[in-house]
C-alpha cells in the first residue's frame, strides 16, 4: 500500500462520500431559496460560500502543511477525526437501530420552504439579501465540514511537505467531484435529492473517519502498526463490527416512527408538509 497508492485513494474516497452527504443537505436549502425567492440569489450566496471554503482550506491548509510537526499534526487530526466519525456513528446507530428517525431531504425541504413562505418571501428577479443570506449560510455550515475533513485528511495522509500537500489535493479532488455531482443531479432533477442514500452514506463515512482517525493518533503518539497501512483495513472491520453490535443491541428499544429531520419533531414536519 504505496504512499500514493493506497492511502490517498482511502482519503480521496472519504472525501468525495462525506463532502457528497454535506453537499446534498446544502443542496436543499439552496433548492428552497431558488424555487421561493429567485435562482439567482441562490446562485450568488453558493459562489461566496463556495470562496470563503476555498480560501479557509487554502490558509488553513498551508499552515498545517508548513509549520506544524507531523507527529503532533496526526496526533490532533486523529482525536479530531475520532470525535468526528463518532458524531456520525452516533446517529447512524440510532437510526438504524429505529432509535431515531431517518433523515430525510424531502421533509427537510418542505419545513424549510413552509418557513420562507411564512416570512412572507415570495419569487422576484430582483437580489434578495435575505435569498442571498439563506444560501451562503446554508453552503458555509455544511462547507465547514468539507473543508475540515479535507485539510485533515490530506495533511494527516504523508510525511514529507510535498507529500502532506498532494494529500491536501487529492481531498479536495474528491470533495470537487462530490459537488459537481451533487450539481449536476440537482440540476437534472430540481428536486430534494431524497433518493441519495445519504444515511447510508453517513454510516460510511463515520467508519471510515473514526478508523482513519485512530490510525494516524496512534501514528502521532509512536505505534506502530503491524502491517503498516494495511492495517487500517483491521480498523475498519473492528469498527464495522462494534457498530453492528451496537445496532443489534439497541434495535429491541427502538420504536417504528415516521422520517423526520434532525431539528424537528412529527408534527413539525406534518405541518410543513401541509403547508406545502
Amino acid at each position: 500500500m504505496g504512499v500514493l497508492s493506497g492511502p490517498l485513494v482511502g482519503v480521496l474516497i472519504a472525501a468525495f462520500l462525506a463532502s457528497t452527504v454535506e453537499f446534498v443537505e446544502a443542496f436543499t436549502i439552496v433548492l428552497v431559496v431558488g424555487v421561493t425567492v429567485n435562482w439567482k440569489s441562490a446562485f450568488v450566496g453558493m459562489a461566496a460560500a463556495t470562496l470563503t471554503l476555498v480560501a479557509l482550506v487554502g490558509i488553513f491548509g498551508t499552515a498545517l502543511v508548513v509549520f506544524i510537526p507531523l507527529d503532533i499534526l496526526r496526533t490532533a487530526v486523529g482525536f479530531l477525526l475520532i470525535l468526528f466519525g463518532l458524531k456520525w456513528l452516533k446517529k447512524s446507530v440510532l437510526r438504524y437501530a429505529g432509535v431515531k428517525a431517518m433523515h430525510d431531504e424531502e421533509a427537510i425541504y418542505e419545513e424549510q420552504r413552509a418557513e420562507m413562505r411564512a416570512r412572507g418571501e415570495r419569487p422576484s428577479t430582483a437580489l434578495d439579501p435575505f435569498g442571498v443570506a439563506t444560501s451562503y449560510k446554508s453552503v458555509l455550515l455544511e462547507g465547514l465540514e468539507v473543508a475540515f475533513i479535507v485539510i485533515t485528511f490530506g495533511s494527516a495522509s504523508a510525511s514529507s511537505i510535498s507529500a502532506r500537500a498532494t494529500g491536501i489535493l487529492y481531498a479536495a479532488v474528491g470533495a470537487v467531484g462530490a459537488l459537481i455531482l451533487v450539481a449536476a443531479l440537482g440540476a437534472l432533477i430540481r428536486a430534494p435529492l431524497q433518493r441519495v442514500p445519504e444515511n447510508t452514506l453517513k454510516f460510511v463515512v463515520g467508519v471510515m473517519l473514526t478508523s482513519f482517525g485512530a490510525f494516524w493518533g496512534g501514528e502521532g503518539i509512536g505505534v506502530t502498526w503491524p502491517g503498516a497501512d494495511w492495517f487500517l483495513l483491521a480498523l475498519i472491520a473492528f469498527t464495522l463490527l462494534v457498530t453492528f453490535a451496537l445496532i443489534s443491541w439497541l434495535r429491541p428499544y427502538g420504536k417504528p416512527r415516521p422520517t423526520t429531520t434532525d431539528s424537528t419533531d412529527s408534527t413539525d414536519v406534518a405541518t410543513a408538509r401541509e403547508a406545502h
